[in-house]
């Protein structure tokens, strides 16, 4: 459906208003339109609105304060602001801003509501797609941002680890890939030794998710994304403040899906292939205990440091299995590390990589895409602090909380030999606060950046 309203001539003019531009703006809107802006105390700063009252009552334009081009602080997301500020209507950009593109993206981001249980009634304002931009392409940005937003903010009694499949399955289908779920005791039969001491004490069995799609022949890329619908901890259980946002556990595979629905309707030229390991950490007789060693599909000796410490588990298997048909590319997208919220806060996520090009590609796309991401270090000499005692290697380790993002990417790092390039995000897929592009609740990171870095590598035959 599409996002963008049709063009009509009695569309809203928006104008983006910097200090230097504001006398241009006047003669443009006109003197009583400029006059009345003024009484009302309108000054051309990053984030004021003002409405402009025309003929009969009827809106006549809108003013809207940016930063000045070229400034580091402008960030044209921003204009969502917009889409939550003005009155029902069709409106389009009179003077299109520095980017329009994603001035436009910020808008429709910011229509955004998570409306299962709570219907959004409210009216809402449409804008028109600038001139010169691909709407399309913005528009598919947009709505595979809903579909992963609506993943993270459904509460585990709706989107647990049947429904979560379910969404993985649906969406390599729809595009005709070939689909497989390995799901219960099969996995210990077909060697998913983590992922299933992980799941097994919830009442929805552990599974693996895995689909193909694409040439044989063209380049390998393959995505991992942590899928814990709910994280209770284990027998480490959590304590209740710790469990409020669990629900947000498998935002790694909602990263993962919202990057492959872009690659999917984009038809990039990649062998894509998608692998969700899907669990519930729950309470039971058969849950896993700490100081239990199991041995991963790779064949390493796993002890459990921390019953708490379950996602890198099911993502080491997923990513051997991935590393297996050595990939051009392997990303792995989780919700893995408090320590990454205490060194970046929600609004930054870390990557790791030893590819030090592939890292300075993300890093331009991130900042092209306002799709914020920083480079952290595989720091060799913290090996020591992930050593096992009495297996290879420990999903907690030592270090006294200290470098828990750092140890977490080394430990995934563990499993994957063959790949030509690993990348590991560790992302938070949460805002504890609305911004100009969306509201609290779910989040969508780092799918733009990638996608962006997918389409510069790999474009349509």
């Amino acid at each position: 459906m599409p996002l963008f309203a049709l063009p009509t001539p009695d569309a809203v003019p928006i104008w983006f208003v910097t200090a230097d531009e504001w006398e241009t703006v006047k003669g443009a809107i006109g003197e009583a339109a400029a006059a009345f802006a003024e009484r009302c105390g309108f000054k051309p700063k990053p984030g004021r609105l003002q409405l402009v009252p025309g003929e009969g009552g009827r809106l006549a334009g809108v003013l809207f304060g940016v930063e000045a081009a070229g400034s580091a602080a402008r960030d044209p997301l921003a204009a969502g602001r917009l889409a939550t500020s003005l009155p029902e209507g069709v409106y389009r950009f009179a003077n299109p801003p520095t980017d329009a593109g994603l001035s436009a993206l910020g808008f429709l981001l910011a229509l955004y509501r998570y409306d299962r249980f709570k219907k959004d009634t409210a009216k809402k304002p449409q804008l028109v797609a600038p001139d010169g931009i691909d709407a399309a392409r913005i528009e598919r940005i947009a709505a595979a941002v809903a579909a992963g937003r609506d993943l993270v903010n459904a509460p585990a009694n709706v989107l647990g680890p049947d429904a979560l499949e379910e969404a993985a399955a649906a969406l390599g289908r729809d595009f005709g890939a070939r689909v497989s779920v390995v799901r219960g005791e099969d996995l210990v039969a077909k060697n998913f030794p983590l992922v299933h001491a992980v799941g097994r004490a919830a009442a929805e069995s552990p599974r693996i998710v895995d689909f193909v799609w694409g040439r044989d022949e063209a380049p390998k890329v393959t995505l991992v994304g942590k899928g814990v619908t709910f994280d209770s901890g284990g027998l480490d259980i959590k304590p209740a403040s710790g469990m409020e946002l669990m629900k947000k556990d498998m935002g790694g595979a909602a990263t993962a899906l919202t990057l492959a629905r872009l690659v999917l309707e984009t038809g990039l030229d990649v062998r894509l292939r998608v692998i969700t390991p899907i669990v519930e950490n729950a309470v039971s007789g058969s849950a896993m205990r700490p100081g239990d060693v199991i041995v991963s599909r790779k064949g390493l000796a796993v002890e459990i440091g921390n019953t708490d410490a379950e996602g890198r588990l099911i993502l080491a298997d997923a990513l051997a299995l991935a590393d297996e048909e050595a990939p051009e590319l392997l990303i792995d997208f989780a919700t893995l590390t408090g320590a990454a919220r205490v060194a970046l806060g929600p609004d930054l996520p870390p990557f790791y990589t030893d590819d030090d090009a592939l890292a300075a590609a993300i890093a331009g796309c991130a900042v092209r895409a306002r799709d914020p991401l920083w480079r952290m270090p595989l720091w060799r000499p913290y090996e020591a602090m992930i050593d096992g005692t009495i297996g290879d290697v420990s999903n907690s380790g030592t270090g006294a909380g200290q470098a828990g993002s750092i140890t977490a990417a080394l430990f995934l790092r563990r499993f994957v030999e063959k790949a030509r390039s690993w990348v590991h995000f560790d992302v938070y897929a949460w805002s504890p606060k609305a911004r100009a592009h969306g509201p609290a609740g779910g989040e969508i990171q780092a799918a733009r950046a990638l996608f962006d870095l997918l389409c510069e590598r790999y474009p349509r035959r």
